[in-house]
């Protein structure tokens, strides 16, 4: 047996007015709210009813003594389940930007249908609440300035995130080499001065360290050069010490 997790609207009617007859005026006998939902109304034909959200509730001026026939309701199922998808993604965006695809696993989670779930998306575009160019542009710089990450893990963060390949490359590009450079120095020098051995050591130590990082391997190389000299630059100095 094939169970459906996110059927598409002409199932979601089906579903909820199943048992619903046609062909017949069906008139509003009483709306209750929804318990433990504020925002969700239970509307009553005697004795069948369904579940609405208040703006389409009153979107369709559903109160008591209004009638409407099986098709007029499965239009407002529809509206019904694409307001929820609506709901649903403002409530994901609310503590932190997300990806067009984080938020369509979101709402596939949430049991909501491949259509509406298009159309959700596009409508948060719109009313740029989704963003994916501007996504990538901050997470990368975030990564590459305070997280000291390189490229190469930026890279892979943003494709798991469901970023279209161009838009990475766009974001990534706005990173001069010399400020993944600088990243990557800052990086590798404060890890160079922890790691307590000899030269050798220091350099496979940290150049192992900013390959996890994500750092190509020529801008590993240039950071463990520059390190290198800088360690052989102060034992100069300590060399020429005179207290005299």
């Amino acid at each position: 047996m094939v169970i459906q997790l996110n059927p598409e609207p002409e199932e979601q009617e089906e579903q909820a007015l199943a048992a619903f007859p046609e062909g017949e005026l069906l008139e509003i006998t009483r709306v209750e709210r929804q318990k433990k939902s504020d925002h969700r109304y239970i509307i009553h034909f005697g004795t069948y009813n369904l579940t609405v959200h208040e703006d389409v509730m009153i979107k369709y001026r559903m109160i008591s003594g209004r009638s409407f026939t099986k098709a007029d309701l499965e239009e407002i199922v529809v509206a019904d389940e694409r307001q929820r998808g609506y709901v649903e993604g403002l409530r994901y965006l609310e503590r932190k930007p997300r990806t067009a695809m984080e938020l369509t696993r979101r709402l596939r989670q949430k049991e909501i249908g491949e259509t509406i779930i298009a159309e959700v998306i596009q409508r948060l575009q719109e009313e740029r609440l989704i963003d994916d160019p501007l996504y990538a542009k901050q997470w990368t710089e975030q990564r590459i300035m305070n997280q000291r990450k390189g490229k190469m893990w930026i890279r892979q963060e943003l494709r798991e995130k469901g970023i279209d390949k161009t838009i990475i490359s766009e974001a990534l590009e706005e990173i001069t080499p010399e400020q993944e450079l600088e990243s990557a120095l800052q990086t590798g020098r404060k890890k160079w001065n922890m790691i307590r051995g000899d030269a050798t050591d220091k350099r496979r130590k940290t150049g192992a360290f900013l390959m996890r990082r994500g750092y190509s391997g020529e801008m590993v190389r240039q950071v463990l050069n520059t390190l290198r000299q800088e360690e052989d630059y102060e034992g100069e100095e300590e060399d020429f010490y005179d207290p005299d």
